[in-house]
């Protein structure tokens, strides 16, 4: 088999979904919480096995491109990695930027191939011994989801799909607009009939209807004095999108951003943006990982 990793899916235009700079799929290390279903995926091969040498990963997005280079060192055994996206410009810099040696010191080899996850078949996935991308679910409309957990299931191939937003955000202190701007930011996820917070639960729906196991596991990141400057920039993004919503916030809202960006330069604001990770194993492993 082999690993196809999708780099990643060209991004629409989503304000506040992910800040630039903070590694869609690679984890910021500093403050993210434990990645079960990453741990989970390096045996998710044919009776439970860990992938053999040659195996080969597919991922979409060379946004997450980080995200591969983050997991392909923590699996064993040389791996080929397919990298998938409809931008070639993405697509050079995510090859650029890939791990070349494995858990074991077994070498890692790389390719890019322009396409879509959206048309994405079982022969496209042929030999791919896991499908993996990052902050990719919740860009996808409910059949974009349902075509990539079927492809999956033809290939009989795992997917680790993580980072989708949870639709929750924690902020301490807390302020009265929280749950006024969290409501308007997850309507503007939704808009086009993208599935935003929604993914997740539509994803395991879909994969699970092929008779696959399916895993979520809660990945949140955590910002705090030590990432003020991320979280500035999420803040904005997350505020600009609720007002884009629903303008009729914009007057309370410039003052809780005025607030909130005093409060993140002094070091007083904690934040905790919920995202899920979801693993899928085909029902040929017998969920075993």
């Amino acid at each position: 088999g082999h690993r196809t990793a999708p780099a990643r899916r060209q991004r629409r235009n989503r304000p506040g979904t992910r800040p630039s700079g903070c590694g869609c799929g690679s984890p910021p290390t500093r403050r993210l919480g434990p990645r079960t279903c990453s741990r989970r995926c390096a045996p998710a091969s044919p009776n439970g096995r860990p992938h053999r040498a040659g195996s080969s990963c597919t991922t979409w997005a060379a946004a997450p491109a980080r995200w591969a280079a983050w997991l392909a060192p923590r699996l064993a055994g040389a791996q080929h990695w397919v990298l998938h996206d409809r931008d070639p410009y993405l697509l050079h810099f995510a090859a650029a930027g890939a791990a070349r040696a494995a858990a074991d010191g077994s070498r890692i080899t790389v390719e890019t191939r322009r396409g879509d996850v959206a048309r994405l078949t079982p022969d496209a996935l042929a030999g791919a011994g896991l499908v993996t991308a990052s902050a990719l679910l919740d860009v996808l409309t409910r059949d974009e989801v349902a075509a990539l957990a079927a492809a999956c299931a033809g290939a009989g191939c795992p997917a680790l799909l993580t980072l989708s937003v949870a639709g929750r955000v924690a902020l301490t202190p807390a302020d009265p607009l929280d749950a006024d701007l969290a409501e308007a930011f997850n309507a503007h996820q939704r808009r086009t009939g993208l599935l935003g917070p929604d993914a997740v639960a539509a994803a395991r729906e879909a994969f699970a209807a092929h008779g696959a196991d399916v895993a979520v596991c809660p990945s949140p990141w955590r910002l705090g004095p030590g990432e003020r400057e991320l979280a500035a920039q999420w803040l904005r993004g997350w505020v600009g999108a609720a007002v884009e919503q629903r303008p009729g916030l914009k007057q309370q809202a410039d003052r809780y951003l005025a607030e909130r960006l005093e409060a993140c330069a002094a070091g007083e604001l904690e934040v905790v943006v919920h995202h899920d990770d979801l693993l899928a194993l085909p029902a040929w492993t017998g969920g075993a990982a």
